[in-house]
C-alpha cells in the first residue's frame, strides 16, 4: 500500500474533535503501524510571519527548517540542537512517524518545537505528497537540509525504489534532487534573511582523501548507468554502468549530492540569494548508518576512529556542526563544502576533481531532471 504524505504537530498521542473557524476539525488517527491520513482540509497549523516588534525593536521571527532523516543519527542530533536554540521550528521529515516521535521525546525536544512529517525518499510520489502537505500547513520554508541516507555495503544484489531506481542512488540522490527542486520556490518566497539549502556530503565520495581511496572507490564514469535509468534490466544498476557494489553505490550517490549542491549554486544563488552548501561533519562511527555492515566492522570501527585516526565525532557534536551550517552567520557562503578541524573550527574544504567537475555536475543534473519527471 502506498504511503501517504502528511504533516503532524509534535503531539501524536491525543485525538480530538473541535470547532475551528472553518467548521469541524478532525485529527487523523493511527491504525496500527500505518501513518496518518494525508487529508489536511480544515487544518491550520501556526504560521510564522515576518518580524515581530518588541518595545519598538524588530525581533527576528523563528526560522523553519526541514530536515530529512531526522529520526536518528546526524539528523536527530541536528534537530535537537536547532530546537533547543529556540530560534528554529524543526520539521522532521521521516518515513516512520512513531519512530520519529519516540526519538524526539527521548532526545528531550520540547513539545511545540518540532513537527513530524511523513516522507519516503524511495518514492517520488511520496516526495510530491510531502511538498503538497507542507504547503498546506501554511508554514514558510527558510532552510532545507537533505540529510537522509541509506548505506548497504554488504548487499550483493541491488534493491530498487518504488520508481525502479537502484535504492542508494534513488534515495540519497534522486529523492533529494526532486525534493530540493520542488521546495526551491517555497524558499524563494521566504522573508527570512538567511535562506539555505544544505546537502550532506561524505568524505568517502572524495578521492582526494585517504578515506576516499579505500576500495571500492567512488566514480561516476561516463554516467551510462544513470542515463539508462539504473534499473538493472535495460541498464546497469550502477551509475558508471559497472557491476553492482553496495558500498560503491553509496559513495557514488554522495558524489551526486556534492555535484548537485554546486549546480544549485551556479543556477540559482545569484538570482535568489539562497546559500547552497554541503558538508562533512566528521566520522560519526556509532551512527545507525552502519547498521547493515558486518558485525566485526561495527565492533572495531568506533575505537579505530577514536584512537587511531582521531577522526571520531559524536552524534551530538556532528549535530552541532550541521546546525552551524543551518544558522551560523559566519557560514553563509554559497557553493562551499564545509569541514571541521581537530579543534572543531569550520573551514572550506576542497572537493575531489570529480566531485567538483562542473561539466559532470551539469550532466548529472540534466539526467536527474528526466528521471524524476521534472523534464521530458
Amino acid at each position: 500500500m502506498a504511503l501517504q504524505a502528511s504533516i503532524l504537530p509534535s503531539a501524536l498521542s491525543h485525538r480530538k474533535e473541535g470547532k475551528g473557524s472553518n467548521g469541524v476539525l478532525k485529527e487523523s488517527a493511527f491504525l496500527g503501524g500505518s501513518v496518518l491520513g494525508h487529508h489536511m482540509a480544515g487544518i491550520q497549523l501556526p504560521v510564522l510571519r515576518c518580524q515581530a516588534s518588541l518595545q519598538g525593536k524588530k525581533v527576528l521571527r523563528q526560522g523553519v527548517v526541514v530536515i530529512t532523516g531526522a529520526s536518528s543519527g546526524l539528523g536527530l542530533a541536528t534537530a535537537k540542537a536547532l530546537a533547543e536554540s529556540g530560534k528554529w521550528h524543526v520539521v522532521m521529515a521521516c518515513r516512520d512517524f512513531l519512530k520519529a516521535e519516540k526519538a524526539a521525546k527521548a532526545a528531550g525536544m520540547a513539545k511545540g518545537s518540532y513537527t513530524i512529517a511523513h516522507l519516503d525518499l524511495a518514492s517520488l510520489d511520496s516526495v510530491r505528497q510531502f511538498v503538497d502537505a507542507f504547503r498546506r500547513s501554511g508554514r514558510p520554508l527558510d532552510v532545507l537540509v537533505c540529510n537522509a541516507a541509506i548505506y548497504r555495503p554488504t548487499a550483493r544484489k541491488p534493491t530498487y525504489t518504488a520508481d525502479g531506481y537502484e535504492m542508494s542512488v534513488g534515495v540519497n540522490h534522486l529523492g533529494h534532487f526532486l525534493l530540493a527542486n520542488l521546495l526551491l520556490d517555497d524558499m524563494k518566497q521566504s522573508d527570512y534573511p538567511s535562506r539555505r539549502l544544505i546537502i550532506v556530503g561524505s568524505i568517502t565520495g572524495n578521492t582526494n582523501t585517504l578515506a576516499g581511496n579505500v576500495p571500492p572507490k567512488a566514480g561516476l564514469g561516463d554516467l551510462r548507468g544513470l542515463a539508462g535509468g539504473l534499473d538493472g534490466r535495460s541498464s546497469s544498476a550502477m551509475i558508471d554502468g559497472g557491476e553492482f557494489d553496495g558500498a560503491k553505490a553509496y559513495k557514488d550517490s554522495k558524489i551526486c549530492n556534492m555535484l548537485t549542491m554546486q549546480e544549485f549554486h551556479r543556477r540559482f544563488h545569484e538570482e535568489t540569494g539562497i546559500a547552497f552548501a554541503s558538508l562533512y561533519p566528521g566520522c560519526i562511527a556509532t551512527t545507525g548508518l552502519f547498521r547493515e555492515h558486518v558485525p566485526l566492522f561495527r565492533l572495531l570501527f568506533p575505537p579505530f576512529q577514536k584512537f587511531i585516526t582521531k577522526g571520531f565525532v559524536s552524534e551530538e557534536e556532528s549535530g552541532k556542526r550541521l546546525a552551524q551550517v543551518v544558522s551560523d552567520p559566519s557560514l553563509t557562503k554559497s557553493g562551499v563544502y564545509w569541514s571541521w578541524n581537530k579543534d572543531s573550527a569550520s573551514f572550506e574544504n576542497q572537493l575531489s576533481e570529480e566531485a567538483s567537475d562542473a561539466a559532470k555536475a551539469k550532466k548529472v543534473w540534466e539526467i536527474s531532471e528526466k528521471l524524476v519527471g521534472l523534464t521530458d
